[in-house]
C-alpha cells in the first residue's frame, strides 16, 4: 500500500487507507507543540505583516547573528533554513555520490534525499531497547563518509546521551567521517546536554534543528544548522536565493525570546507523558520510554498492528504508522502527546480497544 510518508495532512492517510474520514478526528501524527505558538507570536502578527512588501535578508544576518550569540559560535557556522527539510536536502546536495549510513528507525528524509542525490546507503539498527551498540556501530563504519543521527530518535523518542555521542563522535573523527545530528526534537529534553560546544573540536560535526515543533509553526516553515564554516559556506552556496521569507525570520527572532513558554511545555509534556505510560501500563500496552513530545506504542498480542490501526482510524484517532520506518516496519505506532482533552479522547478510545481485545500477557 502507499502509505503517506510522513504525519499530518490525513486526509491523505484515510484515502490510503481506504476509510472513510470521520467528521471528527483528533490528529496523533504530527509532533508539534500541545499548547500552541506562542501567544507573542498573535501579538506581534501585524508587525510581522508588514515585511511581505520587502524581500527577506538572503543571508538571514539578523537571526543568525542571534543564534550565533545565543549558541557561543560565529555566524558563519549557523545556516537558516526553510524547515530542517530544506537543511536536509541541502546536505544531501553536499554529501553527492558519497557513502551514507544511517541509524535505523529514522527520520525518512535522511535516506529519500541522499537516494535522490546518488549516495551509497547502508543501515545501522538500534537494538530492541532503543539503545546504540558503540562498538557494532565503529565496526560498521568502515570507508563511510557520512552518519545520520537522529536524538532524540524520531520515531522512537529515545534520547541518546551526550557520553554516547561523544564516543560515536571520536569514532566518526578516527574514520574521517562526517556526523550528521538532527537534533529536532533537542529542545523537549529535560535533561538535555549540549553538543555545540563539540563544533570546534570536532569540524566533522553537523547540528540540525527546527524551530517549527518546538514553537508550533510548522506553516511558516524555520530550521537552522549549526557546523564547521567551511561546510555552512558549502550550504549556502547550494542554498536557493530568499529561500526563507521574511515572516519567518522575523518569527524565528520572536520565538528566541520564549524561555518561559519553552519550560511551560517541557512541563506540560512531561505530566502528560507520565499520566498516558500510567494508563498504558495499566491496560497492557507496550511503549518505548520516550523523553520528548512523542512515543512509540503496540499492542502486545500482535506483531503487525495494522488491526489495531485501522480500528483506530475508524474511532477518529489518527496515529503515525512506521510501515516506511526500517526496522520497524508496522510494528508499532507513533503517537504525539497532545492536550490534556485531546489525550482523554485517546486513552477512551484505548480502553474501548482492550475490551474488545483482551490482551493475554
Amino acid at each position: 500500500m502507499n502509505w503517506p510518508t510522513h504525519g499530518s495532512n490525513p486526509h491523505y492517510l484515510y484515502k490510503a487507507a481506504g476509510i472513510r474520514q470521520p467528521a471528527q478526528i483528533y490528529d496523533f501524527s504530527a509532533n508539534i507543540n500541545p499548547l500552541g505558538p506562542p501567544k507573542s507570536l498573535r501579538e506581534d502578527w501585524d508587525d510581522f505583516f508588514q515585511e511581505i512588501i520587502y524581500y527577506p535578508d538572503p543571508k538571514a544576518t539578523s537571526l543568525r547573528t542571534r543564534l550565533a550569540e545565543q549558541e557561543g559560535l560565529h555566524k558563519d557556522q549557523v545556516i537558516i533554513g526553510n524547515g530542517g527539510a530544506e537543511i536536509i536536502s541541502l546536505i544531501g546536495k553536499w554529501l553527492t555520490g558519497k557513502r551514507v549510513m544511517i541509524i535505523e528507525p529514522s527520520f525518512s528524509e535522511y535516506e529519500q534525499t541522499c537516494r535522490v542525490n546518488e549516495c551509497s546507503i547502508s543501515y545501522f539498527f538500534i537494538d530492541h531497547n532503543g539503545k546504540i551498540d558503540v562498538p557494532h556501530l565503529s565496526e560498521a563504519l568502515t570507508d563511510q563518509d557520512a552518519l545520520f543521527l537522529c536524538n532524540p530518535n524520531n520515531p522512537t523518542g529515545i534520547y541518546f546521551e551526550k557520553q554516547v555521542i561523544e564516543q560515536i563522535l571520536t569514532i566518526c573523527s578516527e574514520k574521517k567521517c562526517y556526523l550528521i545530528v538532527d537534533e529536532a526534537f533537542y529542545d523537549f529534553v529535560d535533561a538535555y546536554q549540549s553538543l555545540v560546544p563539540l563544533l570546534n573540536q570536532f569540524p566533522n560535526l553537523i547540528l540540525i534543528r527546527s524551530m517549527t515543533k518546538m514553537y508550533a509553526i510548522p506553516g511558516v516553515r524555520l530550521g537552522y544548522m549549526m557546523a564547521d564554516a567551511e561546510i555552512v559556506q558549502s550550504l549556502q552556496n547550494q542554498q536557493s536565493h530568499w529561500s526563507v521569507n521574511g515572516i519567518a525570520l522575523k518569527a524565528g527572532e520572536r520565538c528566541l525570546d520564549e524561555k518561559h513558554y519553552v519550560e511551560q511545555t517541557r512541563l506540560f509534556v512531561r505530566k502528560e507523558r507520565e499520566r498516558l505510560f500510567r494508563n498504558f501500563r495499566k491496560h497492557r500496552f507496550d511503549f518505548l520510554p520516550s523523553a520528548v513530545n512523542f512515543y512509540l506504542l503496540r499492542d502486545p498480542s500482535m506483531e503487525d498492528q495494522s488491526t489495531f490501526f485501522q480500528f483506530l482510524l475508524k474511532e477518529g484517532i489518527v496515529p503515525r504508522h512506521t510501515y516506511n520506518f526500517p526496522g520497524i516496519e508496522g510494528k508499532w505506532l507513533r503517537f504525539a502527546i497532545r492536550s490534556e482533552k485531546e489525550n482523554d479522547i485517546l486513552l477512551e478510545v484505548m480502553e474501548k480497544w482492550r475490551a474488545i481485545h483482551q490482551s493475554s500477557l
